[in-house]
């Protein structure tokens, strides 16, 4: 089903039966589910109350009766406040999205939810900062009208001619607009039909026109400009895939073929090393713009210089409607245990959830919020970005995280919240004393990775302030928050929390990679303090909507009959403990997929490109501990391909150009054969377990020394260098 809703006339608002279709039924089942999932209907509201107050009723016979509760019991009135916060997030979310659905299709209140919370911001809030950029700073009624741009732009490449100045034109090539078709999930179609004027030409030579719901990428660095395109993107009706910006040559393609993408937009500065990508691109006939002025390439236009003909006033609403609320509207990647990146499906619904995250973090309007994660993140866009939206706070944007320079940036800007990555953490605390970091105003540290041991060094160093841990997944149906503070754990698993957001921890067997299952062949919860795998229970009310291609990519993201017949559930892939009180702790990733720098690493896809060099035979992949950091190295077993010797240059060369900086491994173990179980299956857990210590490891061992830029003979005197901290990897 597509993204854009054209069907209606103008002025006309839904009929009874499409607002049921969308989830927005009065009185009946709601819209919400998910990560902040399942229906809270609004005749609901008195009994969910009285169920929230039953337990008070209760807690004196069960602390007479049952005092080995206790240890639950003394959060039961943090669980209660919680709940209470959930429920009124869920309630004002639903509220809007009612609203919306009964606005005007004409005006941009009736479009999709970023459109409608953008404009309803401008309106309520027009002169409040929005975005601080380095020295720029714009408000929220800015931001509306640089997206409007945005959007008219790309509507103009979709064959709209708004005419000079683009504040007219929704006449004559609207009433096409109206009654063509919903795009589906392959953009294709009657995006021909539509070209007119100089579409083709200002999106980028011979490329066809957009399609409604067609796929526009995004290879941009954390800007403004990333938001005003993004945001135009979501009012035109097309969907956005956004893609690392590290990510180039195969890997690059691979990203674009699998989200189906019909358009580029690239910062100029990433010109020079696409250069031998442009070819590939153009066969592919992408449309190709760059995001700002220079030298471009025959056949790319500046995108931000064709934003500034066109007109800032509103778009229609319809042009975005989804038809579904559980719609595709965009893609971000992520790394799964398949090796190279896929294309998790992002809904409506999802966008609109993630509006009360910050909400549910206790942020107020009033509050600065401090981000310095890249936006083809889930993090950074719809946590940071989308969450900021919700509550209509303001928000400080950076392009690159500086630990030297953060907390005199929070002094500037009187930051109060920092959303962070684990890794962000560790940096601050291992920079040297400095004076900005006394005095700030930051009261609240909200993300997801720290580990605990820097959790108490950040807390003991830069309080006093409350750090709040959160887990998730951008393609997941679960999300946990620590809500307490506790330190060192992701979340609560008490009864209320699963209630309003349900999953289970079950057993797993690490050496087959499967769920234990009983005689009747379900799945079995755990204990306290034993590792299980987190599931969450997929519905109609709490969907997993996997990933763009084939159905192939989800195995073994969805598990059935795991308590009872026929049920389903979203597999997270992560092993997690719960604690006698109730605590939610990470404990390990399962699979052939490790954490390093924040992001996913997949064995798979590192080994591939390894495997492409002609003097190597064999590859086993693998993350390994480093004391000080966060998360596990990546560390390859190499053995050689006869008479091949080892050409460090060419090994250290060929990886910077075909991987992420996240995902090159930082060790290396040349050994004459790989270590394999009696299936021939290759041993990660032993090679994992036995390191990279060259004291007790025979075997030659190298270690990227990221200050020479080369793989460098991993010597006692370097592995010494490497514990204290002075051999940066």
């Amino acid at each position: 089903r597509g993204v854009c809703q054209r069907t209606r006339a103008p002025g006309k608002k839904r009929s009874q039966p499409e607002r049921a279709a969308l989830g927005f039924r009065e009185g009946g089942p709601g819209m919400f589910v998910s990560g902040w999932n399942q229906t809270v209907p609004t005749e609901e509201a008195g009994s969910m109350a009285a169920l929230l107050l039953l337990p008070l009723l209760l807690l004196l016979p069960l602390l007479l009766l049952k005092l080995h509760l206790w240890p639950q019991l003394r959060w039961l009135p943090a669980d209660l406040a919680f709940a209470v916060r959930a429920l009124r997030c869920k309630r004002a979310l639903r509220a809007r999205a009612l609203a919306a659905a009964a606005a005007d299709p004409e005006g941009p209140e009736g479009g999709c939810s970023l459109a409608w919370r953008l404009a309803e911001l401008a309106r309520q809030r027009p002169t409040h900062t929005f975005l601080i950029h380095g020295s720029r700073r714009f408000s929220y009624s800015e931001a509306e009208r640089k997206s409007n741009r945005a959007a008219r732009a790309f509507l103009r490449a979709r064959g709209w001619d708004w005419g000079p100045g683009g504040d007219s034109g929704a006449g004559s090539s609207g009433e096409g607009e109206r009654a063509a078709p919903g795009a589906g999930d392959a953009a294709s179609g009657s995006g021909a039909a539509l070209a007119g004027g100089d579409g083709a030409a200002r999106g980028g030579g011979a490329a066809a026109p957009l399609a409604p719901g067609a796929t526009v990428a995004l290879l941009l660095p954390a800007g403004p400009e990333f938001l005003w395109l993004w945001f135009g993107l979501a009012k035109a009706g097309l969907r956005t895939a956004f893609v690392p910006t590290a990510l180039r040559r195969g890997p690059l393609l691979h990203c674009l073929r699998s989200c189906g993408a019909r358009a580029l937009v690239l910062a100029p500065e990433f010109l020079e090393s696409l250069e031998p990508d442009l070819p590939a691109l153009r066969t592919m006939g992408l449309h190709l713009w760059a995001a700002g002025p220079g030298t471009h390439p025959a056949g790319m236009s500046d995108l931000l210089a064709d934003m500034s003909t066109e007109g800032d006033g509103p778009v229609p609403g319809y042009l975005s409607s989804p038809q579904s609320i559980t719609d595709t509207c965009l893609y971000i990647f992520t790394s799964g245990t398949t090796g190279l990146p896929k294309a998790a499906r992002i809904s409506h619904l999802k966008i609109l959830q993630c509006q009360g995250f910050y909400q549910l973090c206790g942020v107020h309007q009033e509050d600065v919020i401090y981000l310095a994660l890249p936006l083809y993140h889930m993090s950074g866009s719809l946590l940071g970005i989308v969450g900021c939206l919700g509550i209509g706070a303001t928000v400080v944007l950076k392009s690159k995280f500086s630990a030297g320079q953060f907390w005199e940036d929070c002094q500037q800007h009187r930051v109060t919240v920092f959303q962070y990555i684990g890794e962000l953490c560790r940096y601050l605390v291992n920079q040297p004393p400095n004076k900005a970091e006394h005095g700030h105003k930051v009261r609240l540290a909200v993300g997801s990775g720290l580990r605990p041991d820097t959790w108490e060094r950040f807390v003991r160093r830069f309080g006093p302030l409350q750090v709040l841990e959160t887990y998730g997944l951008t393609e997941g149906n679960v999300a946990t928050i620590n809500y307490t503070g506790q330190r060192g754990a992701v979340g609560r698993a008490s009864w209320l929390y699963k209630h309003i957001f349900p999953f289970s921890l079950i057993r797993y067997d690490v050496t087959t990679g499967e769920p234990i299952r009983d005689a009747r062949g379900h799945c079995v919860a755990t204990s306290p303090g034993e590792p299980g795998l987190l599931v969450a229970p997929v519905s109609q009310q709490s969907p997993f909507l996997g990933y763009a291609g084939g159905p192939e990519l989800a195995q073994g993201k969805l598990l059935k009959d795991v308590f009872r017949p026929g049920d389903v559930f979203f597999n997270t892939g992560d092993l997690l403990v719960c604690d006698d009180q109730g605590f939610l702790r990470f404990h390990d990733r399962t699979g052939d997929t490790f954490r390093w720098k924040g992001e996913n690493v997949a064995t798979t896809e590192v080994a591939e490109v390894l495997e492409a060099l002609d003097f190597l035979q064999e590859v086993n992949v693998y993350g390994v501990t480093v004391p000080g950091h966060e998360g596990r190295a990546g560390m390859a077993a190499l053995v050689l391909r006869p008479p091949h010797s080892l050409d460090l240059m060419q090994l250290h060369t060929h990886v910077s150009e075909n991987l992420p900086p996240y995902a090159r491994p930082r060790f290396l173990r040349l050994q004459e054969s790989l270590a394999t179980t009696e299936t021939f299956k290759q041993q990660k857990v032993r090679m994992t377990n036995e390191g990279f210590d060259p004291s007790t490891l025979s075997d030659p061992l190298y270690v990227l020394d990221q200050a020479v830029g080369a793989y460098l003979p991993l010597t006692p005197v370097r592995y010494s260098a490497l514990l204290a901290g002075d051999l940066r990897i």
